[in-house]
């Protein structure tokens, strides 16, 4: 054997062991570096001085230029956010963990949008490339107030400019994917599924209706995922509200609700105050939050709806040196997750021994719910769920 492949092979067989020596009473601490986790981009759209950029910034930490004027924001920003979960901070102080480690979601500060934007108007075809690339939307709508910086303070109205412009744009697209498919589908038959799919969507968007609003089924809405459509994609609604909208937020959020139907999920925020916050240090962020009422703020509410958007749960590992959230497809099954920690681990998955987070911390460690006969043993069909505590057995 060459010294290459040598190496190769040790190092393989001392991962191996590492891993498998670290099995006995805590998770396995495999280094997040390893970690083979697909990144989902959620793009943050509205139309200019929405507060769009202010709450990119105080998301990911972020410097996109903000200002009371239309189209501050001229390029696509894109900024990492940490989502917060105190699931993993009980778990961590439980294990007296070293180090913790926050899943995140990657948020794309796309260029403002405005009426006329599907046919190219202001920035549109910039704005319409930026939002085909993301697989979620989070729409900021502005009902704040503020005769210092130009447009309107009506949500409702702010939520249908943007979906008249995505659905204008995604109708153009429908039709021309369409023809091209129908063409091609005299020749080949597979092609007979896509061409109805678009012809479909075709349907519904010359009525004036976003794909995720119809009736669509769901075969149909996975059938169009290859064509990109902006209104096929799962929407987050942040509602920015002045300092004074916050006692009356229930009131100002309902009639966005109502008009999505519950297409969406809804917040409202007060962006101004939270980007303020953002910028303060941690004890003194939460001393302002809690003082004006606000408890740990909308942020973490809205990194959390994000996550949600984008079909994507949450399971831990725990022990001394680290706790971590991972990130998984919701739905997905144990080796499916194994291989979000590491490609090893999913390619030879054996069980998983599981707890769900709240059982665990009543417990008190892994050591003590492996005593109580608290640890289930799931196979390779297990269907991981959101909040789990998992230790993956496996052998390569």
């Amino acid at each position: 054997m060459g010294f290459l492949p040598w190496l190769a092979d040790f190092l393989r067989r001392a991962f191996r062991l590492t891993v498998r020596f670290d099995m006995g009473e805590e998770p396995i601490p495999v280094a997040g570096s390893l970690a083979a986790v697909a990144s989902e981009r959620l793009g943050i759209v509205g139309l200019p001085n929405s507060g769009k950029s202010s709450l990119f910034n105080a998301l990911t930490g972020g410097t996109a230029v903000v200002a009371p004027h239309p189209f501050s924001t001229t390029e696509t920003n894109v900024g990492v956010a940490q989502v917060p979960d105190p699931r993993l901070d009980a778990l961590s102080q439980m294990s007296h963990s070293r180090k913790t480690v926050h899943a995140t979601v990657e948020l794309v500060d796309i260029a403002g949008l405005v009426a006329g934007s599907a046919a190219g108007e202001g920035l549109g075809n910039r704005f319409l490339a930026g939002i085909r690339e993301v697989d979620a939307l989070l729409y900021v709508l502005r009902a704040f107030e503020d005769p210092n910086v130009v447009g309107g303070a009506d949500p409702v109205e702010d939520l249908s400019t943007l979906e008249l412009e995505l659905v204008l744009a995604d109708l153009a697209s429908a039709e021309q994917q369409a023809e091209r498919r129908r063409k091609a589908a005299k020749s080949d038959k597979s092609l007979v599924g896509e061409v109805e799919a678009l012809d479909a969507a075709v349907e519904v968007l010359q009525g004036g209706t976003p794909v995720y609003r119809s009736t669509l089924g769901q075969g149909t809405r996975v059938a169009l995922r290859p064509f990109f459509l902006l209104t096929n994609k799962p929407i987050l609604a942040v509602v920015n509200l002045g300092e004074e909208q916050l006692l009356d937020a229930d009131a100002v959020v309902k009639p966005v609700a109502d008009e999505l139907g519950g297409a969406g999920d809804v917040l409202g925020v007060c962006v101004q105050l939270e980007a303020e916050a953002a910028r303060l240090d941690p004890s003194e962020r939460a001393e302002l939050l809690e003082g004006l009422g606000l408890g740990e703020g909308a942020l973490p509410r809205v990194a959390r709806g994000a996550y949600h958007v984008l079909g994507r749960r949450m399971f831990f590992t725990t022990g001394d040196k680290e706790s971590r959230a991972w990130a998984f497809r919701q739905g997905a099954r144990a080796p499916e997750c194994a291989g979000v920690i590491h490609s090893d681990l999913q390619r030879g998955f054996i069980r998983a021994e599981v707890i769900g987070w709240e059982d665990l911390l009543e417990l008190g460690s892994w050591s003590h719910a492996r005593e109580a006969g608290k640890l289930r043993v799931e196979g390779k069909e297990y269907e991981v769920a959101d909040g789990d505590v998992l230790e993956i057995r496996f052998n390569v």
